[in-house]
């Protein structure tokens, strides 16, 4: 669809005022309307200027909402940031406010899966639980402490 950059300006901006985006995700927009890499630039600096495109704001919110409505973990957000062309200036110091809270959502998670996991030892279930962290995005060394304080045990058990 041929669009004006008028026109793709005006649908843009509606598109990154209903919800946080990166400029990734407006530049396909962009493109897919068929307008030339200037025009691009142009409305991409534009909606950066009035405050539509902010790489910091999505970041933060991204981060937020993956790890409190999805629960992942920080690998799987980092993963999904860089995906989407976020520099790691950006994205770091706001993980690294969370702080505690990629372990006290694992605890949760695990909590509530830890009921559900059936298997016939101890070391079972603990594997079957830190497979299940890892698949969410949290790191091995996180997995492991969650797993061990959960169900009691040493870190030495799982490291070969």
């Amino acid at each position: 669809m041929k669009l004006s950059e008028s026109q793709a300006l005006a649908r843009v901006a509606a598109y990154c005022s209903k919800a946080e985006r990166c400029e990734l995700d407006a530049r396909k927009k962009l493109v897919a309307w068929e307008l030339p890499d200037e025009a691009v630039k142009r409305i991409l600096d534009r909606l950066k200027k009035e405050g539509f495109l902010d790489e910091t704001r999505f970041a933060r919110s991204f981060i937020n909402d993956k790890l409190k409505l999805n629960k992942w973990g920080k690998t799987k957000i980092v993963y999904e940031l860089k995906k989407r062309s976020i520099p790691e200036s950006i994205y770091f110091p706001v993980l690294e406010e969370l702080g505690d809270e990629f372990e006290e959502q694992l605890i949760r998670i695990l909590t509530v899966k830890a009921k559900s996991v059936k298997a016939e030892t101890e070391y079972g279930k603990k594997t079957k639980l830190i497979r299940f962290a890892l698949g969410r995005g949290f790191s091995m060394d996180l997995a492991i402490r969650c797993v061990n304080k959960l169900l009691g045990g040493n870190y030495e058990e799982f490291v070969s």
